[in-house]
């Protein structure tokens, strides 16, 4: 009996992006009906490969074949003729429309939208239910929680007839359990006899979720592996070439003194809700500690309060015993008394996109004397600057004029990170400091953390990631409905515990 043709197979791509060798001679085979990981650290060429698979680029060379047959796929349109649909990190939704808006948009169908409509109506409630979905087609996207947005990508992929679903970082901006959900719809569109690829960093979800996994370093593809057949340690090895420190190693050290205290802080909206209520917390030197709590619960305006961005509607901060009253509790003057932020979301908050890499490494900085004589800034130093920078922290490609935009983003992730790190902060605010970097520079970031903590700096470290707030914190912060309402110290946590405590159960309540 023949065997089947597999769904996807590149033989032999190469692409180039100027003096950059984002692929090179890379070749993968997909089965039809499977779920195949491709794993590598940031820059390694996995998210440009599926780009040319998906028609956004063209390789300079090599060949691609569907369902066995050679196919040029030069646009997006070419990838969906195919049958290739893909769901990015980013997720490309207008947040005023509705879910069925949404969907059919750039595939509406004809100059009349009402007949279009409702049969994309009626097509979304079927597949909503044959795979679980549960979504409004009428609800606004802007309304819904990231993990429902998701499956709005999900079913636009599905709506174009979509036989290939390619999923980029799909677990970035999720919380475990919705991480859960997605992966149990993985199963179920796969047992339908669907073909998913998934780009993840994430070793324990490749080991969770696929059947097999490709490994890519540097651009070129190094290890193709069934997955029940390896395992983390091994992953790792084959992603960064050596070998990697999966846990986070950290000596005992006592605290030093108050640094950082917050009494009493109260956060309303402009509609009267309460995002914050109550917050008491306290940072000594040399210690991390953690909040652990699901995503939407507080954690963010919290950071947001500390770091200036907001102000809160009651209650006191303290750096180094001096009250922040006014001006005081600008993000800049916060930054010249020591206090660093490192925002949950490097988009956002973090960097310009449009700006060089150069010009990012120096956001919030660019009145340092040292950066220029008076008023001017020396382009020359600040790229010398970053330079130096990037080589320590290894950002990839390491060309300061190089557009943000066209890093990857663990790369734009280290340069917020280089950039707040080298000020030799007194307390630093952490917000998701791994999220979207690959298992290299997890271990890399672990460390320069533990190094800050042990330098005598005090840090505030928010993640969705348990396992991360668990091997980093000295002491742990459960937050539910913008409370605090309990706190472990390492020793003393386990995932179950924390996990109810996120929950809103106390031991009062229990």
């Amino acid at each position: 009996m023949t065997a089947p043709a597999p769904a996807i197979e590149l033989t032999g791509i190469s692409k180039r992006f100027g003096a950059v060798q984002a692929n090179r001679d890379v070749s993968l085979r997909v089965a039809a009906g499977s779920i195949h990981g491709i794993v590598g650290e940031n820059g390694a060429g996995k998210s440009t490969l599926m780009s040319i698979l998906y028609g956004f680029y063209e390789a300079d060379s090599g060949e691609i074949a569907i369902a066995g047959k050679p196919c040029r796929i030069r646009t997006p349109a070419d990838a969906i003729a195919a049958g290739i649909g893909m769901v990015h990190q980013h997720f490309m939704l207008v947040d005023t429309l509705s879910v069925v808006e949404n969907v059919v948009l750039g595939a509406e169908g004809g100059a009349w939208l009402s007949g279009g409509l409702k049969r994309a109506r009626a097509e979304l409630t079927r597949l909503s239910a044959e795979y679980g979905l549960a979504i409004d087609p009428d609800a606004i996207v802007g309304e819904l929680s990231v993990g429902f947005q998701q499956r709005v990508e999900i079913l636009k992929a599905l709506y174009r007839g979509a036989q290939i679903l390619i999923l980029d970082e799909p677990t970035a901006v999720l919380t475990p359990p919705e991480a859960d959900q997605l992966f149990a719809l993985l199963r179920a569109l796969r047992d339908q006899g669907k073909t998913v690829v998934l780009i993840t960093h994430k070793l324990r979800e490749i080991m969770q979720a696929t059947d097999r996994v490709s490994v890519m370093r540097r651009g070129e593809m190094v290890a193709h592996l069934a997955t029940a057949e390896t395992s983390p340690p091994e992953l790792a090895e084959a992603m960064v070439g050596r070998r990697v420190l999966l846990q986070v190693e950290k000596a005992p050290r006592p605290r030093g003194a108050k640094v950082l205290e917050a009494v009493g802080l109260d956060l309303v909206d402009a509609r009267g809700v309460a995002l914050l209520s109550g917050i008491d917390v306290t940072l000594h030197q040399g210690e991390i500690v953690g909040i652990a709590g699901v995503a939407g619960n507080g954690q963010s305006e919290l950071l947001e309060v500390l770091a200036g961005l907001s102000h809160p509607s009651r209650g006191v901060v303290r750096l180094d015993g001096q009250m922040l009253t006014g001006a005081d509790r600008s993000p800049a003057h916060l930054r010249k008394l020591g206090l660093m932020h490192i925002p949950e979301d490097r988009h956002r908050t973090g960097l310009v996109t449009a700006f060089s890499a150069a010009e990012n490494a120096i956001l919030g900085y660019h009145d340092d004397p040292a950066l220029g004589p008076g008023p001017f800034l020396s382009p020359a130093t600040i790229a010398a600057r970053a330079g130096e920078t990037f080589a320590a922290y290894d950002v990839r490609p390491p060309d300061p004029a190089l557009k943000t935009a066209n890093f990857s983003g663990g790369n734009q992730q280290k340069i917020v990170l280089a950039r707040e790190i080298e000020r030799a902060p007194k307390v630093l605010l952490v917000g998701q400091p791994t999220r979207g970097v690959d298992i290299g520079a997890i271990e890399f970031i672990h460390r320069r953390l533990i190094a800050l903590r042990d330098a005598g700096v005090a840090i505030l470290l928010v993640s969705v990631e348990l396992e991360e707030v668990m091997a980093l914190s000295d002491r742990i912060l459960a937050m539910c409905g913008g409370r605090i309402i309990g706190e472990r110290t390492a020793e003393a946590a386990d995932e179950r515990d924390l996990g109810l405590l996120m929950a809103g159960v106390t031991e009062k309540a229990a």
